[in-house]
């Protein structure tokens, strides 16, 4: 027996739950489905939890924009809902004179993106925020933030059940059939089922382009290859150094291994880049080895800290769409204008900033699943 839904989405992250949020306050019936045995297991849960600012992110893309957005939707929306955060404000550091430069552009970029609390101050003004910094100077980003990300993704899916969305876990995508009316979808599991759903929602994260690539009568010309990057996170004892959260200036693949402080007061320092293998597993196991590494990254910009002062803590797995050492890619949001296929929105390569950008990411995915779209 098949059983019939209006929409369904397949992964319960924070995008996926964003965007069946969306769906379900457009008046849709949604089902989410999702393998694990929680909510946001994958990269939602293996982050910074930063809010962030949109410093970073080429002017005109996805990200520039969707995170600007996002940001203040996030942070009313974590107002009206009781969801902890702080915004705590970000330092983005040059150590050197020969890194100002950089910094400059990256101002540059801020304000084009429209990021206008950034302001660039000397090494002096800089110390006088944080007593324990060394660098030359800084761009500060009193906009960024921390937010408790398991707490908003409750909030979301409360928001979504609310509004008649059911979620399913343990309940793995196997497969799907373009039809005339939509979708028929295998779900495996303990009790698999067959579902007929007029929209498809791809947000599986890490396995998007697996999931797409099991959606029959979509062109695979419009699948591209997810590629895993691994970051570690190594925790600080004792007393945080900061009350801001401190970055060095970014590189290709990530933003380097940065200070943030969680929202108990606890430091932490990552995520770093460690590429798997094309085909790799998941692997969080996190590398005790690479400690020697931080601890020469972190001293570039934190001098005081101490022999025997990080431990292991956690990793997360970001999907990439280059390959190592190639300039990092936009969010895909693909939609029937994109692929052609009615009813279908896949979600590619959505990485930082797309915690802060989720509200907005969903909203997009609502709009492209409307019949005038």
């Amino acid at each position: 027996m098949t059983e019939r839904v209006d929409a369904l989405v397949v992964g319960a992250g924070v995008i996926g739950l964003a965007a069946a949020r969306a769906l379900a306050l457009a008046g849709h019936e949604v089902v989410i489905i999702d393998r694990a045995d929680g909510i946001g297991t994958g990269t939602s849960s293996r982050n910074s939890e930063v809010v962030h600012g949109g410093l970073y992110y080429p002017h005109g893309s996805l990200k520039a924009r969707l995170c600007v957005e996002g940001r203040e939707l996030l942070y009313r929306y974590c107002e009206q809902h009781g969801v902890a955060h702080r915004r705590c404000g970000k330092l983005v550091v040059a150590v050197d004179d020969a890194e100002v430069p950089s910094l400059q552009a990256l101002h540059a970029q801020a304000l084009a993106n429209g990021v206008d609390d950034a302001q660039l101050i000397d090494g002096g003004a800089a110390r006088a925020l944080e007593p324990a910094l060394q660098c030359v100077a800084a761009l500060q980003s009193p906009s960024t933030g921390i937010v408790d990300s398991h707490a908003y993704m409750l909030a979301l899916q409360g928001d979504a059940e609310d509004h008649g969305a059911v979620l399913a876990l343990h309940s793995p995508f196997e497969g799907a059939v373009v039809t005339r009316d939509g979708f028929d979808v295998m779900v495996g599991g303990a009790q698999p089922m067959r579902l007929a759903t007029r929209l498809l929602v791809n947000a599986a994260g890490l396995h998007a382009s697996t999931v797409a690539r099991h959606i029959f009568g979509l062109d695979a010309r419009h699948v591209p290859t997810t590629r895993l990057c691994r970051g570690h996170y190594f925790a600080l004892g004792g007393r945080a150094p900061f009350t801001r959260l401190v970055y060095p200036m970014h590189n290709r693949a990530g933003l380097g291994v940065h200070f943030t402080l969680d929202l108990g007061g606890q430091g932490r320092f990552g995520p770093d880049v460690d590429w798997l293998d094309d085909g790799a597993a998941e692997d969080y196991a996190v590398d005790g080895t690479r400690i020697g590494a931080f601890e020469r990254d972190i001293r570039r910009y934190w001098p005081g800290l101490g022999d025997g002062a990080l431990a292991p803590a956690y990793s997360g797995i970001r999907p990439k769409l280059v390959a190592a050492g190639e300039p990092a890619a936009d969010f895909r949001i693909d939609g029937p204008p994109t692929h052609g296929v009615r009813g279908l929105v896949n979600l590619f390569g959505i990485e930082s900033p797309g915690l802060t950008a989720s509200l907005p990411i969903g909203a997009r995915v609502a709009s492209l699943l409307q019949p005038s779209a």
